[in-house]
């Protein structure tokens, strides 16, 4: 995809020769994309330096973060120590995690929970426990550490931030906004240590109207959540599109170990739920899952049995489903007390009595889904991108944390710590920040664009990504299997590409541009990793290499986005 705009901008779509001198500019001093745990917690430090512009593409609560059942890990009781976290977390990530990073994470936790509950967060108390909470155990923990609101946390976390962000006078938060592209310009950060030679100073965003403007800023963070929709079944909300790692790439970004995609063992099977999990707490409650014959299977996997790491549980269901034939396995939790399900897990009991089963007496059928990216943009200690000014915070960006396998609930966790490191960041660059000059942006123009018709073009190609991935790129994948991925991917996002050219924007086609982009980023990254490692585990190579490899990539010289350039050794580009 070339350069088509004038002066120092550099964007990825065709724009007008005039700047913007008069009519709408947004300008600010920290614009954040995102409406989750990430971005609203990094909202609210930024806005004690300066003016805060958040922007979402549907609803403020249209979040990932809103859908959280189970909690945020944290040290908190007394038996329990950072060494047990950071080994736990280690284990899970499969060697590919960064120490340094995990235990920056893990030594936060404690004062980011504190300070969820100074903003009002009202998580389960318990004076039994020498913390004061009520703590759970997930998969892969050595301990209970998990501090939750029942099986509603990400729900409570959300209407806490949302009510402090909404009552604050620096903050604008503008929903149904879709961000189109980022906005580049010729120029460094002082300090950012990168050796791209563009600045990110804001992004072109689409509000209801349809109208494209440019939305200009001294940082601009990326907050945009997972790639979930990528695949047919995922726990994700519908905005889970992949449009930050998508931007970020095409803005010069290095991306990192994509092929690692989590699948949540324990989603809902139902003809009428299409993301519904149930929460991995289950399990650390005493759930166990059995076969449609009623026995246990997971002895037969790991010694951990149903306490195992999210990929050896998902990898043993699709082994199970595969050899029995059947369409889903269960969990059963029904030797637990009635009442206390119904009050440990009062979302999951009521969602599943609404659809006929009662979790107290009946076992609930799952089957696993696309459920967390590990992999995401490249980021060092305080959430900086390879490029400068472009921050990048959440589910969307790859800190180091998870390896190769993300340890439950660690990632609501990793969300406070990097906003409050990027904040922290951002408070110590201040006054550098405050004596950039204001910077002019190219005017959006459709030119000769028309309006697409028919919503068949989108939806068919978004409808053939999704089955692609899940049928190809899945749990189980395989070399011949990721070839012909490839290939047909190329052919989809070729077509998509010229819709995107040929057609006026819109907000469902800035989705599908985005998803194929991200489809062909972990078919590549995916395809790169020959071994079996974490969540990637491949047919032809069973075995775990004697060399710990990151994949990272960026964006070639070439005109098509999907031609990558490989980063041999995949060291971090900056620590300090």
């Amino acid at each position: 995809m070339g350069i088509s705009c004038s002066g120092d901008c550099f964007v990825d779509y065709y724009v007008s020769r005039e700047t913007l001198n008069e009519g709408f500019c947004m300008n600010c001093d920290f614009l954040v994309i995102g409406s989750g745990i990430a971005g609203l917690s990094y909202a609210l430090k930024c806005a004690e330096l300066g003016e805060v512009v958040v922007v979402t593409k549907k609803k403020d609560v249209d979040t990932a973060t809103n859908l959280a059942q189970g909690g945020i890990a944290a040290v908190l009781e007394e038996n329990d120590s950072v060494t047990s976290h950071v080994e736990d977390t280690l284990l899970s990530g499969a060697g590919l995690c960064d120490e340094a990073v995990v235990r920056m994470v893990v030594e936060g936790g404690p004062d980011r929970v504190q300070d969820l509950i100074d903003l009002g967060v009202a998580f389960v108390r318990d004076k039994g426990n020498s913390s004061g909470y009520s703590l759970g155990r997930e998969g892969g923990h050595s301990h209970r550490r998990v501090v939750h609101a029942y099986d509603l946390t990400g729900r409570e976390i959300e209407r806490a931030l949302l009510d402090r962000v909404r009552g604050h006078d620096r903050i604008r938060l503008l929903e149904e906004h879709v961000v189109v592209d980022l906005l580049l310009v010729q120029g460094k950060v002082e300090g950012w240590g990168a050796f791209n030679d563009k600045k990110c100073v804001g992004a072109y965003v689409m509000a209801g109207s349809g109208v494209v403007e440019p939305y200009m800023a001294k940082i601009t963070a990326l907050c945009c959540g997972g790639v979930g929709k990528v695949y047919l079944y995922t726990t994700n909300p519908d905005i889970a599109t992949g449009d930050g790692v998508a931007m970020a790439f095409r803005a010069g970004a290095e991306v990192q170990n994509m092929e690692f995609v989590q699948f949540h063992p324990t989603c809902l099977y139902h003809s009428e739920e299409k993301n519904f999990l149930i929460s991995e707490a289950v399990r650390g409650e005493g759930g166990v899952l059995v076969g449609a014959d009623g026995i246990p299977f997971m002895a037969k996997y790991d010694d951990r049995k149903d306490l195992a790491t999210r990929d050896t549980v998902a990898r043993a269901i699709d082994k199970e489903l595969k050899e029995t034939g059947e369409d889903c396995v269960f969990l059963d939790i029904t030797h637990r007390e009635a009442e206390y399900l119904k009050d440990r897990f009062p979302t999951i009991y009521k969602r599943c009595l609404n659809r006929g089963i009662d979790i107290t007496k009946d076992k609930i059928p799952v089957v696993p889904a696309a459920h967390y990216m590990c992999g995401g943009v490249k980021t060092d200690k305080y959430g900086r991108s390879s490029v400068p000014g472009l921050l990048v915070l959440g589910e969307t960006a790859c800190t180091g944390l998870h390896g190769g396998n993300r340890l439950a609930s660690n990632s609501l966790l990793e969300a406070v710590v990097f906003a409050d490191s990027a904040a922290k960041y951002c408070s110590k660059v201040w006054s550098e920040l405050q004596n950039q000059n204001n910077l002019s942006a190219d005017k959006w123009v459709s030119g000769d664009a028309r309006k697409l018709s028919e919503e068949i073009l989108i939806n068919h190609n978004w409808d053939s990504i999704r089955r692609v991935m899940w049928n190809y790129v899945g749990i189980v994948r395989s070399t011949e299997r990721l070839a012909l991925a490839k290939k047909r991917m190329e052919f989809i996002y070729a077509e998509i590409d010229l819709h995107y050219r040929e057609y006026t924007v819109t907000p469902n086609m800035v989705e599908l541009r985005n998803i194929s982009l991200v489809a062909l980023l972990i078919i590549q990254s995916a395809m790169y990793r020959k071994e079996s490692r974490g969540l990637h585990y491949m047919m032809d190579y069973p075995d775990q290499s004697s060399s710990l490899v990151q994949t990272v990539f960026r964006k070639s010289d070439s005109k098509n986005t999907w031609e990558l350039e490989m980063l041999e050794g995949g060291n971090r580009w900056g620590s300090n």
